[in-house]
């Protein structure tokens, strides 16, 4: 099979001939539809203190049709979505998930799609733990249903945040997770959402899915709830000088570097910060429930589908700030 590979920090991916991987117990394989571009992939390509394998396959929001199973719970040709995790040896024998029902938030986990050990979906074909795999509603379009894991990340901010009825919110940073956010605190019952967003376009789509979009947080006008969805240095710091007394912050964009607050802005306002990783099952199957009854609209996050051919170019693209929100990519194009 064909497949995206990383090499080395400063180098672009590369398009490699991988073994289709065959399915072990209680494992299921995909012929891979659809996987998103993550802002977590640019970023771990990137150099870090926790550097990515060489030879890793990237690739963790995806969507597919089980090709090969090892479990009773999956047959060949059931359209599937799944969390991108693979257990640590000590829980991986039970078949039935982390023993400490940490999922996502246990160290000892690999994700799929960043670790060279377990390939991801920049291929054609991906193998996952069949326990992770929750099966796509009738009549919803895969490419939706690959949009599940990086809407999960924004519903999980929002029901961390506490209650949003009636409240002002300001979203900062309207990249993919940023605009998830926005979707979810509105469908929370915000009164308001304001998205802080320099680059117009990203703002334009804002605005599309129900925003006020201001260029920045300082233009926003009295948010009581913040969430942070850009983490880059000064963002934080920043919107604690925007936060009201009592006031939210909510921190979901992860700053790779050290960073500098001022803790007496936060004392001084009593303000509280949550800071927030992942999702749970629950919370994919309630994005894909919500997906397929249209109670939620994400086809405007998709701003472009790719194939693998493509890939290493458009992924360097990406590291430029642009008018792309959520890129796809079909590996049978």
């Amino acid at each position: 099979m064909r497949a995206i590979v990383f090499k080395a920090e400063g180098q672009p991916l590369a398009i490699e001939d991988r073994q289709t991987p065959i399915a072990q117990p209680g494992d299921i394989v995909l012929k891979v539809a659809f996987c998103g571009i993550c802002g977590s992939d640019l970023h771990a390509t990137e150099p870090s203190p926790t550097p990515l394998e060489a030879g890793t396959v990237l690739g963790h929001e995806y969507a597919g049709v089980v090709t090969q199973s090892a479990s009773s719970a999956f047959a060949i040709g059931d359209r599937v979505i799944g969390l991108p995790l693979r257990e640590c040896e000590d829980c991986r024998p039970s078949g039935a998930g982390c023993r400490d029902r940490l999922g996502i938030h246990c160290p000892r986990n690999r994700i799929i799609g960043l670790s060279a050990s377990e390939p991801g979906g920049y291929a054609e074909y991906l193998a996952m733990p069949a326990h992770h795999a929750i099966k796509v509603p009738d009549g919803l379009d895969l490419r939706l249903a690959a949009l599940t894991e990086p809407l999960a990340v924004g519903l999980h901010a929002v029901r961390m945040a506490g209650s949003l009825l009636g409240m002002r919110v300001l979203v900062v940073g309207a990249g993919p997770i940023g605009l998830a956010v926005l979707v979810f605190a509105r469908a929370a019952g915000a009164r308001q959402v304001m998205v802080a967003e320099p680059g117009a376009d990203r703002r334009a789509l804002a605005v599309r899915l129900g925003a006020v979009g201001v260029a920045s947080a300082d233009a926003a006008q009295g948010p009581e709830v913040i969430f942070e969805c850009v983490g880059v240095p000064g963002v934080l710091a920043q919107c604690m000088r925007v936060a009201p007394l009592h006031g939210r912050i909510i921190v979901v964009g992860v700053c790779r570097v050290e960073d500098r607050v001022m803790p007496r802005v936060a004392i001084r306002k009593e303000l509280l910060l949550q800071f927030v990783l992942g999702y749970t099952r629950d919370e994919f199957a309630m994005v894909l429930d919500m997906l397929a009854s249209g109670q939620i609209d994400a086809a405007p996050l998709i701003s472009g589908v790719i194939g693998l051919d493509a890939v290493p170019e458009t992924f360097e693209s990406l590291r430029r700030p642009g008018a792309h929100a959520k890129v796809l990519i079909d590996p049978s194009r």
